[in-house]
């Protein structure tokens, strides 16, 4: 069941699902994958590393993985941190992959935002044409009334 829910949300992330997504939705869907597969292994990793160390706090996966969260979102709250080299540079490691990723994620929100508002204008901008348009249109027809009328009233 959780299997299926994550390839179909990864599909939906990605646009895999047959309707495709522009390419920064893509972008940031494939970067926020990474982000939660650097997390998790990130987490493992540091576990390893810091594994027998003298004064190490990240003992647990669960602590491990509180972790890894803090440190991609650049919160630190100090609470859990590495004291080996090799879990600072996995630390080094999540960090840069969260920042990109919360980089990518927000710069697709941007262009939502911008698309939308161009999408807004170009649809002001056709209706005045058409406005227009269609002012001109009427203009034309009842001077060709007016012509008519003079026409009937010059004849008779």
């Amino acid at each position: 069941m959780l299997p299926g829910f994550f390839t179909r949300a990864v599909e939906l992330l990605l646009g895999r699902d047959g309707k495709g997504r522009p390419l920064h939705l893509q972008a940031a869907g494939a970067a926020t994958a990474v982000l939660v597969v650097v997390m998790l292994l990130g987490s493992w990793a540091v576990i390893v590393a810091e594994h027998g160390a003298p004064r190490a706090n990240l003992t647990s996966y669960p602590k491990a993985l509180w972790w890894s969260v803090e440190t991609a979102t650049t919160v630190g709250y100090g609470d859990f941190f590495p004291v080996t080299l090799w879990g600072r540079v996995v630390g080094a490691v999540v960090m840069v992959v969260g920042i990109t990723t919360y980089g990518m994620v927000t710069a697709a929100l941007a262009t939502w935002f911008v698309g939308r508002e161009q999408k807004r204008h170009e649809l002001t901008h056709r209706a005045h044409e058409l406005c227009d348009e269609t002012a001109h249109a009427l203009h034309e027809r009842f001077d060709r009334l007016e012509r008519m009328l003079g026409a009937k009233g010059d004849g008779d």
